[in-house]
């Protein structure tokens, strides 16, 4: 299909060029050499002479001597590498050293009592991440793809249970779903992603059971970060980035601006055109005293239905062969999406045992759609069909957690105190119009034409639905010798109206109110290994109606999980977990009246599961990230009885996948790096009383890349890589509680990079 010429291509394509004329020009041998320069810590700013506490401990006392002797010593230290610079995580691998979002604090990985996963901003580049499902199918417990490719919503599954929507968490804020669009995350403008594996509710507040995924932006760092990306790839895919930041000689004050700007298709001739632009700033008056200020503009457009066309829960089939068509037009078929999130981090440390931290955000976002759908007149004919649909969403949302930490000792026990109290609003507008069958829509499948042209539907229903939330958590983790016990709870109460937007009447109200909490015990063997044990649970209110159109009850969860760490060596984490998983009273599709989609509580779900993943450094040259993952869902109530004891539709039984790394370090291919991955997913099941079933399938991925400096200093940060992934380019069907849809195909990008 012939590449779209829109505003966002034209922007796009002038972005590029200003890119190309940046890694053209050649920098000064003065600037190459100030680059080269070993960095001189400077005084830093002095907090305001205050009495201490004499409740902290000798080695925090300690700690704060050294930070306050670095502020004020001029050191030398080793310059940096450009990649040290750009990858912030610990030792530079796959590896990182602590999560942030597990706890609410820095705690190493290895003394989290429970199952979490991070992949870094190095494993994001190296695999060549595109998309959020891309950054975390690797991982243990995750999958990916349950409704095929659908650029629009990024669809991951944790531990059976879909984060889709309500489990879409950034910078430690949920992003809250609209009717029909989602805040849109851009990898590019992450640091990483952090996978928190079962509830998460006592610190979040509304969550799924299967846990959360995490997206860490860019922030602000003290090492100086340039660089400038371009990319190009199939589907005519063209896109340029920047990410620059940097600080002021006393480093009082950082900045960072990440920006993006992408035209192009991807698979099915789906639309994929983003522009991005990401400032941030922080102030540092005293040592104590941080303030980063943000904000994200995004402009996106992509198709608004991607399904393919379908005959009794199949994809259409014709003369004994599968065909393969969208059932929307992409000539007419748009999604075009605005959105917009301001906010800022706060944090200040009184003394030597508290410590206040505070992040609020203000999101809104707009989106128009439209497409064309339909239906065949009788199971046998050739001909589909198609009326116009029109979609409309306009949300605002804001966010705030506020959290105060105290750091302690009571005798010989060590304490991490973590009092909180976070608010969530959100409101969304969400409008619908429906034209009638329209005979210049129809669809001829033995002779498909597209490129279909007309008028947009009017809006003719809508509703309004706001959400609020209020929780009050209180966190405990508490260290004796090796052992680490960390024990949570959390107060929430929500409320949740809907009303008509064009009659003003109320369709639907709830008020709810909840109790969630969590342990974990650990203990840290000197040799690396760290059992453990947690419990959890969730709880999350529905807005979903039901056939009644009354707002289901609240879904619960709850999780018991055991496993074991080892850490041998900074570069080198393998975890094994096992756990017993439940959601109760969980909101499901259950089927459409007049178009409109209603829910049911389809009762209890119990998935039992075992997981294994290592992220490690096994030689020098050599990298790896692989995990597998059983996992055993049953339905064990229902008020349908063919799904009593059967397994949850597009839930696989067996997962694996590793991703290998490698790159030579001496010898004529130093600086060359190649990389190989293989994913595998069971088959599954196509519907919840499991009459049929999805094949299961094998995918591959490659990659190879190369770093230009060891030709010259004048190539010095110049970096070329191409990624492709499904090499074998197969689009695997995937058919979900009556509808079935393609897997993404074969991608192949390539990449050029300049870092200074």
């Amino acid at each position: 299909m012939k590449l779209r010429t829109r505003k966002s291509t034209k922007q796009t394509a002038l972005l590029c060029t200003v890119s190309v004329m940046a890694l053209a020009i050649e920098l000064p041998r003065d600037a190459f050499a100030q680059a080269s320069l070993p960095p001189v810590t400077v005084d830093a700013p002095q907090p305001q002479q205050r009495a201490r506490s004499t409740t902290a401990t000798r080695s925090q006392t300690s700690a704060r001597a050294t930070r306050r002797t670095r502020a004020t010593t001029p050191q030398i230290a080793p310059a940096p590498s450009v990649n040290q610079r750009i990858y912030s995580a610990d030792y530079n691998s796959y590896v990182a050293g602590q999560a942030s979002s597990a706890s609410k604090t820095n705690t190493p990985l290895i003394d989290t009592p429970r199952s979490v996963s991070v992949i870094d901003r190095k494993e994001l580049d190296d695999r060549g991440v595109t998309s959020i499902p891309e950054a975390v199918r690797y991982t243990a417990g995750v999958t990916t793809g349950g409704f095929g490719y659908d650029p629009r919503f990024d669809q991951i599954y944790v531990r059976g249970f879909s984060t889709t929507t309500l489990g879409d968490f950034r910078d430690g804020l949920k992003q809250f779903p609209s009717g029909f669009t989602t805040f849109r995350t851009e990898p590019y403008q992450l640091n990483s992603v952090e996978v928190i594996k079962g509830p998460a509710a006592v610190l979040y507040g509304q969550s799924v059971p299967g846990g959360l995924v995490d997206r860490r932006s860019k922030f602000p760092v003290e090492n100086q970060v340039n660089e400038i990306s371009l990319e190009g790839g199939t589907y005519g895919r063209m896109q340029t980035a920047f990410d620059i930041g940097g600080a002021s000689s006393d480093k009082s004050l950082l900045y960072r601006l990440v920006g993006l700007g992408r035209a192009g298709e991807t698979n099915y001739d789906i639309a994929d055109e983003r522009l991005m632009l990401a400032p941030s700033i922080t102030w540092r008056p005293t040592i104590d005293t941080t303030l980063t200020a943000y904000a994200i503009l995004q402009k996106d457009e992509t198709d608004a239905s991607v399904a393919m066309l379908n005959r009794d829960g199949q994809l259409v089939n014709v003369n004994g062969a599968t065909i393969k068509l969208r059932s929307s037009d992409p000539k007419y078929d748009y999604l075009r999406q605005q959105q917009a999130q301001v906010g800022y981090k706060l944090e200040h440390r009184f003394d030597d045992v508290f410590t206040f931290r505070q992040h609020t955000r203000f999101g809104v976002l707009h989106a128009e759609s439209r497409y064309v759908s339909g239906s065949f007149a009788t199971p046998t004919s050739t001909v589909y069909d198609r009326g116009a649909v029109a979609v409309g969403d306009d949300q605002t949302s804001w966010q705030t957690d506020n959290a105060l930490q105290a750091d302690f000792a009571t005798g010989p026990v060590v304490h991490r105190t973590l009092f909180g109290v976070n608010y969530d609003h959100n409101t969304w507008d969400f409008k619908l119009g429906l034209g009638a069958v329209n005979p210049g829509y129809a669809l001829n499948i033995l002779n498909p034409v597209y490129g279909i042209a007309g008028p947009t539907p009017g809006y003719t229903s809508g509703s309004r639905s706001t959400q609020e939330q209020v929780g009050v958590y209180l966190q405990d983790q508490m260290r004796l010798g090796n052992w680490h016990l960390s024990v949570s709870g959390r107060q929430d109460w929500t409320d949740r109206t809907q009303i008509n937007s064009y009659t003003g009447a109320v369709t639907g109200a709830r008020n709810d109110n909840a109790f969630s909490y969590s342990a974990g015990l650990l203990y840290h063997f000197e040799n690396g290994i760290a059992p453990y044990v947690s419990y959890a649970t969730s709880f999350q209110p529905e807005t979903s109606l039901g056939l009644d159109g009354i707002v289901l009850a609240p879904s619960e969860g709850e999780q018991i999980e055991g496993g074991v760490k080892y850490q041998p060596r900074p570069d080198v984490l393998l975890t094994a977990s096992i756990y017993d998983l439940k959601e109760k009273n969980a909101a499901k599709l259950a089927g459409y009246v007049n178009g409109i989609a209603y829910y049911a509580s389809v009762g209890e779900i119990r998935v039992q599961g075992f997981e294994l993943e290592a992220r490690a450094r096994l030689t020098p040259e050599l990298e790896t990230v692989t995990a597998y993952t059983y996992s055993d869902a049953e339905i064990t109530r229902s008020s349908i009885a063919t799904e009593l004891g059967k397994t949850p539709a597009v839930t696989p039984k067996h997962t694996a996948s590793s991703w290998m790394n490698y790159t030579f370090l001496n010898g004529s291919l130093e600086d060359l790096g190649l990389g190989a991955g293989v994913r595998y997913i069971d088959a599954t099941w196509t519907s919840n009383d499991n009459t049929s079933r999805n094949n299961g399938y094998t995918l591959f991925d490659l990659a190879a890349r190369y770093d230009f400096a060891r030709l010259g200093p004048k190539f010095a940060g110049y970096q070329a890589s191409i990624n492709a992934n499904n090499v074998a380019d197969e689009q695997v069907a995937v058919c979900n509680s009556g509808y079935c849809y393609l897997s993404q195909g074969r991608t192949v990008i390539g990449t050029l990079r300049y870092r200074w």
